[in-house]
C-alpha cells in the first residue's frame, strides 16, 4: 500500500489547524440559524401557527444583524423573505382565519404575540383592504421593458383587491398596488405593518429609519398581457364581441390626494399599450407620489363620437363616485387623442354650421332630441378635465383612412346591432351627411377621414383647457412637411398648444425616450401650475 508523502500530510495538518483556529463569526452563525428557521417555516406539513412562529423567529433573529458589516446583507434578505412569506401565509391559510387579529404563536419554547398595524392616511395600508397578496418576485415582468425596484428592508408584495360583484372601475383581476411588509419587535411582541412604498419610502425597523424594499413594476405586470395585436384587431373588426370591455379602469387604488392621469389608446390597440409608459413614469418618485393612473378601453371599430360619448359617461360616473377626486389629465394617442379632445371641447348645435348651414340643418332635422346620436354630437366640455396631451393625433384626419387599406378596413368592420339599428331607418339622411351614403354605417375609419364633418366642426371649436401636442416625423426632421407614417404634421399640429414636441419616430412613438421625457415634463409643469389644487 502506498503511503501519503510527508508534504501532503503537512498540508492537511496546516489546513486542519486553519479551520480550528478560524472560528465562524457570531454574526454569520446567528444569521445561519435564522436561515434555518426560515427554511423550516416553509414546510407545508407543519401547522399554520407553528410556521408563523418560525417566520417570526427568523425575522427576530436577523433584526440585530441588519447593521452588521459582515452579515447585514444576508440578514436583510432573510428578514425580507420571512416578512413576505409570513404575510402571504396568514392572508391565505385557512381562508384567512388568522388574518388581522392578535395572535399568540409558539415554536421551540419561544412565544410571540403578533399584532397588525392599522391603516393610516400617510402610507399604511389597512390589512383588510386587499383580498389577496402575492410575492412581487413571483409576478412575471416580461411584459415591461424595465423593472422598477428599490432595495431595502421588508417583504416586497403585490396587494390585490378583487371583489364579487366587481367594484366600479376595477379590472377583471382586480386592482393592484405595491405593498411592503415589515415586522418590528419589542421583546416578543411583534407588529406586522403593510406599507405603501409610494408614500412612505422609509420605515422604522430595529430602532432605525430604513429604506424599504419595493417593487413598483410587479403590480403593473400583474395585469394580464394577452396579445395586444390580436385583441386590438378583433376589437376593431368584431366590435360586438368587445362592447363589454368599454370602460374606465383604475390601475391603482383610488387616492383622493393623487391627480388622476387617464390614458386613451387609439385604433387597433388596447389599454395594454400604456403599460411601459406608466411603468417609466413610475420610476420618478415624485410623480409616483403625486399621480394615479387609469386607462379608458373601448372597441376601436366604433365611430369616435360614440366612443367619446361613452368616455364622457365613464368620467361622469367616476366623479360621481369620487366627488373629492382632483381634476384629471388626459393623454390620448392617435384616435384616442380625438376621443380626449371631445372631452375638453364644447360642441353645441351652432358649431356644426362649420360644415355648412344646409348640411347641419339636414343632419339635425333627422336626429331626434335626446337620441344617442344627439348625445354623441352635441356636448359640453368636461369640467373635471384640467389638461390634455395629444400624441400623434389626427385632429384633421388621416389620408390613410381614404386609402385602399382604409376602404378594406371599413368593409371588414362589423358594428354591433344595437348601434346600427339606431342609425338606420328615419336617420338615414343624418347618416348620409357623415358617410355620404344613407345605407353605409359610420365606422372608426370614417371618423378618421379628412372629409369627416365631425373633424371640421370639432376643429372650429376652442379647446377649453391647457393642451400639448407630441408629433412623430419618422426621424426625418422635415416639419411642417413631416409625417409619422399615418398622421401628417398638418393634422397633428395645433396652433394654441402650450407646447409642441416633434419626436424622431413613427406613429407608435409613445414609448420613445423623447416622448416619455416630454410627458414627464408636462406632468411636472402641471404640478407647478397648481394642478394639485
Amino acid at each position: 500500500m502506498n503511503r501519503p508523502s510527508f508534504a501532503l500530510v503537512f498540508a492537511a495538518a496546516i489546513a486542519l489547524t486553519a479551520c480550528v483556529n478560524t472560528p465562524v463569526s457570531p454574526d454569520q452563525a446567528e444569521n445561519r440559524a435564522a436561515a434555518t428557521y426560515l427554511k423550516q417555516a416553509g414546510a407545508q406539513n407543519l401547522p399554520v401557527d407553528q410556521r408563523a412562529a418560525l417566520y417570526l423567529k427568523a425575522a427576530a433573529e436577523t433584526t440585530d444583524l441588519l447593521d452588521s458589516r459582515s452579515a447585514g446583507a444576508s440578514a436583510r434578505l432573510t428578514y425580507n423573505q420571512a416578512a413576505a412569506d409570513l404575510t402571504v401565509l396568514l392572508r391565505t391559510a385557512d381562508q384567512g382565519r388568522l388574518w388581522n387579529r392578535p395572535l399568540t404563536v409558539t415554536s421551540g419554547g419561544i412565544t410571540y404575540r403578533l399584532h397588525f398595524a392599522k391603516g393610516t392616511r400617510d402610507g399604511v395600508w389597512d390589512p383588510n383592504y386587499f383580498t389577496a397578496v402575492t410575492p412581487a418576485a413571483a409576478v412575471p415582468v416580461k411584459s415591461v421593458v424595465r423593472q422598477d425596484r428599490q432595495d431595502g428592508i421588508g417583504g416586497a408584495l403585490v396587494g390585490v383587491r378583487k371583489t364579487q360583484p366587481r367594484e366600479p372601475f376595477s379590472t377583471k383581476v382586480g386592482v393592484t398596488a405595491p405593498v411592503t411588509a415589515v415586522i418590528d419587535f419589542k421583546g416578543r411582541d411583534a407588529t406586522l405593518t403593510l406599507i405603501d412604498p409610494t408614500l412612505k419610502p422609509k420605515a422604522r425597523v430595529a430602532g432605525a429609519a430604513r429604506l424599504l424594499e419595493a417593487d413598483f413594476t410587479a403590480p403593473l405586470a400583474y395585469y394580464p398581457h394577452a396579445s395586444e395585436l390580436w385583441n386590438g384587431i378583433m376589437g376593431a373588426l368584431r366590435v360586438s364581441s368587445y362592447m363589454g370591455t368599454t370602460g374606465l379602469y383604475e390601475l391603482q387604488p383610488y387616492d383622493p390626494q393623487r391627480i388622476p392621469v387617464i390614458f386613451v389608446h387609439g385604433l387597433i390597440s388596447t389599454p395594454r399599450m400604456w403599460r411601459n409608459v406608466i411603468n417609466e413614469l413610475e420610476f420618478d418618485p415624485e410623480l409616483r407620489e403625486r399621480y394615479q393612473y387609469l386607462v379608458f378601453g373601448y372597441p376601436t371599430g366604433n365611430p369616435p363620437a360614440y366612443s367619446a360619448m361613452r368616455f364622457r359617461e365613464e368620467l361622469a360616473k367616476f366623479y360621481q363616485l369620487h366627488p373629492d377626486a382632483r381634476p384629471c389629465v388626459l393623454v390620448g394617442h392617435s384616435m384616442g387623442g380625438l376621443i380626449s379632445r371631445m372631452q375638453v371641447t364644447t360642441m353645441d348645435r351652432k358649431a356644426w354650421d362649420a360644415i355648412g348651414k344646409d348640411k347641419a340643418a339636414t343632419f339635425f332635422a333627422n336626429v331626434p332630441k335626446g337620441s344617442l346620436v344627439e348625445r354623441a354630437t352635441v356636448f359640453n366640455a368636461n369640467p373635471h378635465v384640467s389638461r390634455a396631451v395629444f400624441i400623434c393625433t389626427p385632429h384633421r384626419g388621416s389620408e390613410m383612412a381614404r386609402s385602399r387599406l382604409g376602404e378594406l378596413a371599413r368593409r371588414l368592420i362589423f358594428l354591433p346591432v344595437e348601434l346600427t339599428s339606431t342609425l338606420t331607418g328615419t336617420m338615414g339622411k343624418a347618416v348620409a351627411v357623415i358617410t355620404g351614403d344613407p345605407k353605409r354605417m359610420p365606422t372608426s375609419v370614417d371618423g378618421l377621414a379628412p372629409t369627416n364633418p365631425l373633424l371640421k366642426a370639432l376643429d372650429s371649436r376652442p379647446i377649453q383647457v391647457p393642451y400639448h401636442t407630441i408629433a412623430g416625423d419618422r426621424g426625418k426632421g422635415d416639419a411642417p412637411h413631416s409625417s409619422d407614417g399615418v398622421v401628417g404634421y398638418w393634422s397633428s399640429h395645433l396652433k394654441g398648444a402650450r407646447s409642441e414636441k416633434i419626436v424622431p419616430g413613427p406613429h407608435g412613438s409613445c414609448e420613445l425616450p423623447a416622448t416619455l421625457t416630454e410627458v414627464r415634463r408636462i406632468l411636472y409643469l402641471h404640478l407647478k401650475a397648481g394642478g394639485a389644487q
